[in-house]
């Protein structure tokens, strides 16, 4: 069954956010909002937010969820920002409890921050099924990026966060904590057997020059050609070249305010006794 997505690109950042909506319901699901954030100035804003707020509301739809496919690390979410907005629940993959007990102690976050997920409406298993109208959200764990990161299955469509990117771009890395390129490789494979047909929905896009930026492929234009991830990529190769890329990589530009945000479900962090909401920013740790 087809389903009407509508997309939203932040250029700073280069990420996709997606509204899916059930055109006989007229129900909808945000998928990994982001947040404006100015790393010079410390300032954030929802410029973004509100243009995809302004689509629901020109189109009259109720937004039944707000859904992150993973715990971003290069872009801060505007879940809670469009949750106070909209009265949605928010949800994620289980896998975050993993990634919260790991930062927390990166960020010495102590005791006051709890590393159970409860900062979440809904932490989501693999095969959980969420309601939109007449059709259904099906939750696919897609680990591999990151520990947590899960793929949203809607009708004709698949949401899959950092897992693929286009074909020309490849893969998502796979050296964060609880990434793992055996266990990504494997994902993919998951994804690709949802059939040819299947509109796959990226994240992220990093076009090569020339090209502008996009965030719709199909299953059968990523088994043809996947720079990283063909049909004929064996997974011993896949590991290889993964590793080896991976390891000429820099650290993201915004994984130390992104992650603390995100394992906040996209709050600030508290106040202090100054009113102003603080980042921590570890040394020598990353």
């Amino acid at each position: 069954m087809s389903v009407d997505v509508m997309s939203f690109f932040d250029p700073p950042t280069g990420s996709w956010s997606y509204l899916v909506i059930d055109p006989a319901s007229r129900q909808a699901a945000v998928i990994d909002p982001v947040l404006d954030f100015d790393v010079a100035a410390g300032r954030t804003g929802h410029s973004g937010a509100d243009r995809l707020l302004q689509a629901v509301r020109e189109r009259d739809l109720d937004v039944a969820w707000i859904l992150e496919t993973h715990a971003h690390a290069d872009h801060l979410t505007a879940a809670a920002y469009l949750k106070a907005q909209l009265g949605a629940p928010l949800a994620v993959g289980a896998g975050i409890c993993t990634v919260q007990q790991t930062f927390a102690r990166i960020f010495n976050l102590g005791s006051e921050f709890a590393v159970d997920g409860s900062q979440f409406d809904r932490l989501l298993q693999d095969g959980d099924s969420l309601p939109l109208g007449d059709l259904a959200i099906r939750v696919l764990a897609t680990p591999g990026h990151t520990s947590d990161s899960v793929s949203y299955q809607v009708g004709d469509a698949v949401f899959i966060g950092d897992t693929l990117f286009l074909p020309d771009v490849g893969s998502a890395r796979c050296d964060f904590p609880g990434g793992d390129a055996t266990t990504l490789y494997h994902s993919v494979q998951r994804l690709y057997a949802l059939g040819d047909a299947t509109r796959m929905f990226a994240c992220h896009d990093y076009p090569p020059q020339g090209r502008e930026a996009q965030c719709e492929t199909t299953v059968a234009a990523q088994r043809a050609g996947n720079i990283h991830l063909r049909d004929d990529v064996t997974l011993d190769a896949f590991v290889a070249m993964r590793t080896a890329r991976d390891a000429t990589l820099a650290v993201p530009r915004l994984i130390l305010p992104s992650i603390q945000v995100n394992i906040r479900a996209g709050a600030l962090p508290p106040p202090e006794d100054n009113g102003v909401s603080y980042l921590k920013l570890p040394l020598d740790v990353l």
